[in-house]
């Protein structure tokens, strides 16, 4: 943990703590020479002695920060001091879709199909410059109080395999959306993302996952051999083109 006031490369102030992940921890901090609140993400400490994954991080960090799209979160910067590596972007007042599907249970089908226009525009936005979120999932999503979505975490969200589907915070998070190609360790396409936006455009709607189970390998194996069960039947009212797109 960075404390309040520290000063990383001369030049982000830390205000507080934003949230914590099992890959980095997450401040908000000012920039003192732009003159603006940004939002630090900070490797954590065992993985930046995985060399191997820093160049990844660096890599998609630095591919990602040429994405320009209102509803994606904007990279600023990145960089190391002290052996800390960190990325600085858009901070984003708001709440996650999963902090609102928390407080709501589930939105109205008018506010989905909003959420789900501007998601798949953001992320076509990225798939035609070739670039892969592979995390797709509420606590990545932000959501404005005017209804605008921002996509966060953007091509630096870590590939899972099935060697890694191991019960942690972040694992567990993320395999209710997992494509059935990433948990069987085959790696992710652009595919990948549209498959976890049918997922999640499942779980806006009914409040629910469609795979459930005690861990991460019995929800992973569910999404390789069942079918996604129909919303219409817990939602009649959802009509059957929504349906259609889901599947």
């Amino acid at each position: 943990m960075i404390i309040k006031g520290t000063k990383i490369n001369d030049r982000y102030s830390i205000i507080r703590t934003l949230g914590e992940g099992g890959m980095a921890n997450v401040y908000l901090a000012y920039d003192t020479i732009l003159d603006r609140n940004v939002a630090v993400k900070v490797l954590r400490g065992d993985l930046a002695s995985d060399e191997k994954f820093v160049r990844r991080f660096q890599r998609e960090a630095l591919s990602a920060s040429n994405l320009y799209h209102p509803n994606i979160v904007q990279i600023y910067d990145f960089d190391q001091e002290d052996g800390q590596y960190y990325i600085v972007m858009e901070y984003v007042e708001g709440k996650t879709l999963k902090q609102l599907l928390q407080k709501r249970g589930s939105l109205t089908l008018s506010e989905v199909i909003d959420i789900m226009l501007q998601l798949t525009d953001g992320l076509a936005h990225a798939h035609d410059a070739y670039i892969i979120h592979r995390d797709i999932k509420p606590q990545n999503i932000m959501i404005l109080d005017n209804g605008m979505i921002k996509i966060t975490d953007f091509g630096i969200a870590m590939s899972m395999n099935a060697t890694q589907l191991t019960q942690t915070n972040s694992v567990m998070g993320s395999v209710h959306y997992i494509p059935p190609e990433q948990a069987s360790g085959k790696g992710c396409t652009i595919q990948s993302d549209v498959y976890s936006m049918g997922i999640l455009f499942y779980e806006l709607l009914t409040g629910t996952l469609p795979y459930k189970g005690d861990n991460a390998v019995e929800i992973a194996l569910k999404h390789l051999k069942n079918p996604l069960p129909s919303i219409r039947e817990e939602l009649p009212n959802v009509p059957q083109p929504v349906e259609n797109i889901i599947l």
